[in-house]
């Protein structure tokens, strides 16, 4: 992972992750998670960064996704950004807190409450296979890796995610895959 460029990045970022700190910050994570739920990471990316624009220049976020349903969610949790920060702060159960929120489901709760700061992880895909290999549930596996090498489990999460993502772990077998670069060192 340090070799494809990840891990440092990828560690600083989520080790830092908490509460949001305005309604603004707030509704662009959860407009992110919303963009990036179903799609790879790279798609999404571009996705937001046009739905962000879009807000910005007082536009729906329907002006630039063509997706109908998060649209609207989008859109609803732009212009109620205050309430849903509010609520935020202020509810007993962060995790359930974010399934209440438009277009945020079972799986995508778990993202946004971890991209939030809740030591959680979001039993996608790769870690519901990745656990499974070991017969574990995604939260236990990186609870437990994340007391081995002294990270925060929602940053074991990311980096499981993200190597599974760029294939350096097939999450089908669990097999560790070298990326080209390190192999031609070694």
């Amino acid at each position: 992972m340090h070799s494809a460029g990840y891990a440092d990045a990828d560690i600083e970022w989520s080790e830092n992750c908490g509460p949001p700190t305005s309604p603004e910050a707030f509704a662009r994570e959860t407009i992110f998670v919303i963009c990036n739920s179903g799609m790879k990471n790279t798609v999404a990316r571009g996705i937001f960064n046009r739905v962000c624009g879009a807000l910005a220049r007082g536009e729906s976020a329907r002006a630039v996704f063509n997706h109908p349903g998060k649209a609207r969610a989008i859109d609803d949790i732009w212009g109620r950004r205050e309430e849903y920060f509010t609520g935020f702060l202020a509810a007993a159960d962060a995790l359930e807190y974010c399934a209440s929120i438009p277009w945020i489901g079972g799986i995508t709760k778990y993202h946004l409450a971890k991209n939030f700061g809740a030591q959680v992880a979001k039993p996608d895909v790769h870690l519901q296979r990745l656990a499974a290999l070991e017969d574990s549930t995604p939260q236990a596996l990186c609870e437990r890796l994340a007391q081995e090498r002294g990270f925060k489990v929602a940053t074991v999460d990311v980096l499981l995610w993200r190597a599974c993502a760029v294939g350096i772990i097939d999450s089908r077998t669990g097999a560790i895959h070298v990326p080209q670069q390190r192999a031609a060192a070694n």
